[in-house]
């Protein structure tokens, strides 16, 4: 009788998951598989606990209990939109446990697990639009399991709950200006604020970790989930819009080759062959080569219809050696994106004088790279001689997440810029096409 009550809350429960902002194949579990999963790993949650409450102390509920009402209240702004609902259920179940009967408290918990469950699983499902490139990276939801378990560790129950549902300062602080809007009298949060809970949702709480906010154009360091230090950057135009990633940086590339893209092969290299003649591939130690890698073979640029290539017709793979002017500088930092973008130095340091930093053809270029090694590898990275593509593997991986932030906490009030790549836009957009 006791596993029925409880099975039957963790159902009534799980049959109020939402289409929330999340969708299903961006990595947050359908509503069928959210329920029949949950529901076993709550099950297996609590017989391994042999029945001990989690929310209920002392046959009350526990401070953490009323929380987690208040908590479910707001979700929607969170990205779970039954959690009114789920609110409201589970007041029910608190006043029928009050009593005291031991199916009663079953009942509770099992529904509070659920609505918890549910939760963070919104709360921390992937970041519509972020390329997840690493292994190391979460690319879904939490499973239930893991969830629950976490909860059972925490010291405090109250205050992880707290934690948990802050995420970060900034997304916090976001949602502050959220809730300012509700009380104001909108019948939701603007799309643009929505947007950029969104973005901010996928930023750690502590821990190491690079920030590059495209929208800023500024790199963030943070040790213990806070920063230390900051530099410009340059990103992508808005035709090479710098994607949002996350991903690991694993090791650093001494004296790197510059793969030139096949856009930039067409638009500059063949144009400036076509004009100046195959000397300026000398001038700027361009290569012509057969594949990029170790086993790429240089092949003559008299070969390569150079015509041809400026117009599209043919394509032909090219390389910059390293050197003074080398587009990557001394040294650039790959992380796994599927994009091909790394953060790389720059031998055009007059560039980061300019207010408005989206000038390159997708990859980020840093003010200060070397700076920036030193806080990476915890010292300097030297060349051994002038040989190319020398990789320095890190003692320690380093997560690195690419966003766009238009709108940031700046001294009590919310700071915001322009929506140089036009998502806050197409956020907009989407939110009036569901009305």
């Amino acid at each position: 009788m006791l596993n029925y009550l409880w099975n039957g809350a963790a159902a009534a429960a799980l049959m109020l998951v939402p289409a929330s902002a999340h969708a299903a194949g961006n990595g947050a579990p359908s509503a069928m598989a959210a329920s029949q999963g949950a529901a076993g790993a709550i099950e297996a949650f609590y017989a391994a606990r042999r029945n001990a409450p989690l929310w209920f102390e002392g046959g009350r509920e526990s401070v953490a209990a009323r929380e987690l009402v208040e908590i479910l209240r707001r979700a929607p702004i969170d990205g779970l939109a039954s959690g009114p609902q789920l609110a409201g259920r589970i007041e029910q179940t608190i006043a029928a446990a009050r009593s005291g009967d031991r199916q009663a408290i079953a009942a509770a918990e099992r529904m509070m697990s659920s609505a918890w469950v549910l939760y963070v699983q919104a709360l921390r499902a992937p970041t519509e639009g972020m390329i997840y490139g690493d292994p190391g990276m979460p690319s879904a939801s939490p499973q239930a399991s893991i969830i629950l378990r976490d909860t059972a560790r925490a010291e405090s129950l109250s205050a992880y709950l707290a934690s948990v549902s802050a995420v970060n300062p900034t997304y916090a602080a976001l949602r502050a200006a959220a809730y300012a809007e509700l009380k104001a009298g909108a019948a939701q949060p603007s799309a643009r604020l929505l947007a950029n809970l969104e973005r901010a949702r996928a930023i750690p709480s502590d821990g190491r970790f690079v920030l590059v906010d495209a929208a800023s154009q500024r790199l963030t360091m943070y040790e213990h989930g806070r920063p230390v230090d900051s530099m410009k950057v340059i990103v992508g135009k808005p035709k090479y819009a710098t994607p949002m990633i996350a991903s690991m940086i694993h090791y650093a590339t001494l004296n790197p080759y510059w793969h030139v893209p096949d856009h930039l092969v067409r638009e500059l290299i063949a144009a400036n062959v076509v004009k100046k003649g195959v000397s300026y591939l000398k001038t700027q130690g361009y290569q012509v080569v057969s594949a990029y890698g170790d086993d790429a073979e240089i092949l003559p640029p008299s070969s390569v219809d150079w015509k041809a290539v400026a117009a599209g017709k043919a394509m032909v793979k090219v390389r910059q050696l390293p050197g003074a002017s080398n587009s990557l500088g001394a040294v650039k930092f790959p992380f796994a994106n599927g994009e091909g973008i790394y953060l790389h130095d720059t031998p055009e340091k007059e560039l980061f004088d300019q207010d408005q930093r989206t000038l390159s053809n997708g990859c980020i270029r840093l003010e200060d790279a070397q700076r920036f090694s030193r806080w990476l590898a915890g010292g300097e990275l030297h060349a051994s001689g002038s040989a190319p593509e020398q990789y320095i593997r890190l003692a320690k991986s380093v997560p690195i997440y690419v966003t766009y932030l238009t709108a940031t906490p700046s001294g009590g009030s919310l700071s915001f810029r322009e929506d140089v790549y036009g998502r806050d836009v197409q956020a907009q957009a989407k939110t009036a096409a569901l009305r």
